[in-house]
């Protein structure tokens, strides 16, 4: 019985997961041609309950959904043409973050398991930045330097600030999670 209910938590969390995004990642603030999103925030915030796997089937499933034609993705659109898109690289890219932030979480254990989690937020953020800025400088056949100061340095503060708060919210919402053994 116990397996059974490990495995409707787990279906259930990375279902609540995907609607937390699904929710916040429509929320944005157009700042150009990429606008700021809270898609990362959640996915930072997932990686501390769900590890890597849950926290990337959350977000494949939101793409998914995405695709399909729910108005999910950011400024409230959806279909396969913004994931074609210019931004669409990002939105591929993020899955960087829950696959190598959720590994870090994953196999680290003791003092610098938060720490290194954090590092390997940022490393991957990175990884999404180029990812996306690569994709955006072919979307839109412009130049690296241009891609960089539109798509990459407006968003640095913004997503240093997000691995801020979705490490201290994860870590907040772990403890309880952790006291009644609903996650390891």
């Amino acid at each position: 019985m116990t397996n059974n209910k490990n495995k409707i938590y787990a279906l259930t969390s990375c279902a609540l997961v995907t609607a937390l995004i699904c929710i916040f990642a429509p929320m944005s603030v157009p700042i150009g041609p990429i606008p700021i999103s809270l898609t990362n925030l959640i996915l930072y915030f997932s990686i501390y309950l769900l590890g890597c796997k849950g926290s990337s089937i959350s977000y494949i499933v939101y793409i998914l959904l995405g695709i399909a034609g729910l108005p999910i993705f950011s400024g409230y659109t959806g279909g396969p043409a913004k994931v074609v898109g210019p931004t669409g690289g990002y939105l591929l890219g993020f899955i960087f973050i829950t696959v190598l932030s959720g590994l870090a979480f994953d196999l680290i254990k003791g003092k610098l398991r938060i720490p290194l989690t954090i590092v390997a937020m940022i490393v991957s953020t990175a990884i999404c930045y180029l990812f996306g800025t690569l994709w955006f400088m072919k979307q839109m056949e412009c130049e690296f330097a241009y891609a960089l100061s539109v798509c990459v340095f407006p968003f640095i503060p913004f997503d240093l600030g997000k691995i801020a708060i979705g490490t201290a919210l994860g870590l907040a919402v772990r403890k309880p999670l952790l006291k009644q053994g609903l996650i390891k």
